[in-house]
């Protein structure tokens, strides 16, 4: 062991006389500690609300859509053929979206109405598992006798009054000739499925209803609105996206959901990283403790650090000495803030205490996601705030004047 890291750890054992500058020490690792805490809890929170609201996003939307400048796609089969060619797509299904009216008996509602192929949307979306009542086989089975299916959110079904298998009219926005004369075109539904996406805005401003039933509803014909696809790489879907467009060309575009929720995500993004600066603040104020233990020790042992100089220590043999010091004590607080952080992100993620809005905050409970990294950076951070709070003791305990320090002893 080095003398001067031996010297900085007896400084460190406080005498009975030195009581006050033992327990100057031990709030100064309890701030550092609290600050690592605050931070790694934060960032642990902020990721797993990221990644939960990244899961059902994208649980509910697919990874990339493919769009026709200025018209419907007619052509879509020879699109679905092309998209399915390119490496790194798993599945493609052609969509319709349009806003409409959903009216029960009781209530009216804007929704988002979205036409599917029940056949291959599975593949792309998640919806079968959100489900609560109802099966996507219930699209496929449409009759003349009886209104087709539609499936409704859990919110929008309660916000209607509606249960499984009640009649809704469905009005469309886009003006048509209407049996009773030009006004927008109505037609009744059975609600044949109710989903609980986990997110508050989809369920309660979507519904369902078969490709087939939105081409007719909607007067259509064949055409669709786009195609999506999913990918096996979300994160490399912009690749897929550049060689999808190069094949197709124009006046196809595409578009995929970093773009399309570019808003979200930024936000998140930018929330993480004002947090994460705030939260340094507090280990910053826990620096200025180590800063003020120091120079006190520094005052308490002049004697002895004059003794040292006139045994030969050098000038920095003695900043070492503190550095050490002012370092222990950030490290031992780094590392109880990280264990405590751990526990306290442990305890959230298995017992799910803390329940949320579903309406404000898209999930009802409290996600955690412990990330590596983000541990690492907070050390790293706190650490370095440790280091440079030791330099300014450091440096004036090693321009002492061992003459003058030993002058009146």
């Amino acid at each position: 062991m080095r003398y001067e890291l031996f010297i900085s750890l007896r400084y460190l054992k406080a005498k009975r006389k030195q009581i006050f500058i033992s327990v100057i020490t031990i709030i100064s690792m309890a701030g550092v500690g609290l600050g690592v805490m605050a931070l790694v809890v934060v960032l642990s929170v902020m990721s797993g609300f990221e990644e939960d609201l990244k899961t059902k996003i994208l649980g509910t939307n697919a990874h990339l859509v493919i769009l026709q400048h200025g018209s419907a796609m007619r052509n879509y089969e020879e699109v679905l053929a092309k998209a399915k060619e390119v490496k790194g797509v798993v599945a493609a299904t052609p969509f319709i979206f349009s806003q409409a009216m959903l009216a029960s008996e009781s209530n009216a509602h804007g929704i988002l109405l979205r036409g599917i192929d029940p056949n291959t949307a599975g593949r792309v979306i998640n919806l079968e598992s959100t489900l609560k009542e109802g099966s996507i086989d219930s699209l496929k089975k449409e009759t003349e006798s009886g209104p087709p299916g539609i499936f409704i959110g859990k919110e929008l079904a309660r916000t209607l009054g509606v249960l499984l298998n009640d009649t809704v009219v469905v009005v469309s926005p886009q003006g048509a000739l209407a049996p009773v004369g030009a006004g927008p075109p109505m037609k009744k539904f059975r609600v044949t499925g109710i989903f609980d996406s986990g997110m508050y805005e989809y369920d309660t401003s979507l519904a369902y209803i078969s490709l087939k039933s939105a081409q007719k509803f909607l007067g259509l014909g064949d055409a669709v609105t786009g195609v999506e696809i999913k990918v096996k790489d979300i994160y490399g879907v912009k690749e897929v996206a550049r060689t999808i467009q190069s094949k197709l060309g124009f006046p196809f575009w595409t578009k995929d959901w970093m773009q399309m929720n570019r808003s979200l995500f930024a936000a998140l993004k930018l929330e993480r990283t004002v947090m994460f600066v705030i939260l340094v603040l507090i280990v910053l104020v826990a620096a200025f403790g180590i800063v003020s233990t120091l120079i006190m020790v520094v005052m308490e042992k002049n004697k002895d650090i004059a003794i040292l100089k006139s045994m030969g220590a050098k000038a920095r043999s003695i900043m070492r000495i503190f550095i050490f010091e002012g370092l222990i004590i950030g490290v031992v607080g780094t590392i109880l803030g990280l264990v405590g952080g751990y526990a306290i992100c442990t305890i959230l993620a298995r017992y799910q205490f803390i329940s949320l809005p579903s309406d404000v905050y898209y999930i009802s409970r409290l996600p955690v996601k412990m990330n590596g990294m983000d541990f690492f950076l907070v050390a790293l951070a706190a650490i370095g705030i440790s280091f440079l709070a030791t330099l300014y003791p450091s440096w004036q305990a090693s321009k002492l004047d061992p003459a003058e320090a030993l002058r009146y002893e």
